[in-house]
């Protein structure tokens, strides 16, 4: 495959991450199918979309003929047969579960078109372990956004020893057409690049609140007003969501049974509770007004 052949984009999984993915294909002209299991999942998407590009005519951000243009690329569909029957390029978005991916990807061999390039959009699930799921592993890779996926503009392309060149090379030019700013990442590694040096300040940031070295808010500011970072820690372990954070940390210490890996307490305590960030109200912060 080839970015001059890809017209069609499907991706699977229409939550917070799926439908702005699907959003900002529609936006640079790609016609996408987007499509849950869940119908109020693929409800609330849409009404997302509707909402979205009036605002932005509004705002002045957009033109009123691009956002009824971006509209008309955007569909909506809880067939995952019918929404990969012609797609060029499919994203998966689903939870991030290796038995729930690999049963998706199964489905996606089948459905999709023999040249469709397979993605998965997960941050931590390499794309050789879904791989062998499908008859065409040369063309399964990761294709990871950083959220919110409209705004941020960094997609990670990540080349496992499985994945041909062709296949990086049109994912990579893939994510120009979508105005983001790929980086290629040759090798399979834990967090890939941004979330791997992440994770080393996220975790000194949780020995210092656990140590009683600073509150989690001043730990914050220390990163955004010293270091230029436009968040915190804390702050963006809400928006990425803490459940993800413990989902990451325990998939580690299964693999590696090493204690180190475990989630902090301070995970486990916000986990136990029910608190994981913004999508439920409240994280380390407070999100209720």
């Amino acid at each position: 495959m080839k970015i001059q052949d890809v017209k069609n984009v499907c991706v699977v999984g229409a939550g917070n991450m799926g439908h702005q993915i699907a959003l900002q294909c529609a936006l640079s002209g790609f016609k996408t199918v987007s499509t849950d299991v869940v119908p109020a999942v693929l409800e609330k998407a849409q009404k997302f979309v509707e909402g979205y590009l009036p605002g932005r005519v509004q705002k002045g951000k957009m033109t009123e003929e691009a956002a009824k243009k971006a509209r008309s690329l955007i569909s909506f569909t809880g067939d995952l047969k019918e929404a990969a029957k012609d797609a060029d390029i499919v994203i998966e978005a689903v939870l991030e579960r290796i038995d729930l991916k690999r049963k998706v990807f199964a489905d996606l061999d089948k459905y999709a078109p023999p040249a469709a390039i397979l993605a998965t959009n997960s941050s931590f699930i390499v794309s050789s372990r879904i791989a062998d799921s499908t008859k065409r592993p040369s063309q399964v890779c990761n294709l990871h956004f950083f959220n919110p996926a409209l705004v941020m503009k960094l997609v990670e392309v990540v080349q496992g020893p499985h994945v041909s060149d062709e296949t990086a090379q049109c994912m990579m030019d893939f994510c120009l057409k979508i105005d983001k700013i790929p980086i290629h990442i040759k090798k399979e590694v834990d967090g890939f690049v941004l979330n791997r040096i992440f994770a080393v300040i996220q975790r000194e940031a949780l020995w210092m609140l656990e140590m009683g070295v600073a509150s989690f808010e001043d730990i914050d500011k220390a990163c955004v007003y010293g270091a230029g970072h436009p968040m915190g820690p804390f702050r963006l372990n809400d928006l990425t969501g803490i459940d993800l954070t413990y989902d990451i940390c325990m998939s580690h210490f299964l693999e590696s049974g090493n204690p180190a890996d475990l989630p902090s307490p301070s995970v486990v305590k916000k986990v136990t509770e029910g608190k994981f960030g913004q999508k439920t109200g409240e994280g380390w912060y407070s999100y209720k007004k």
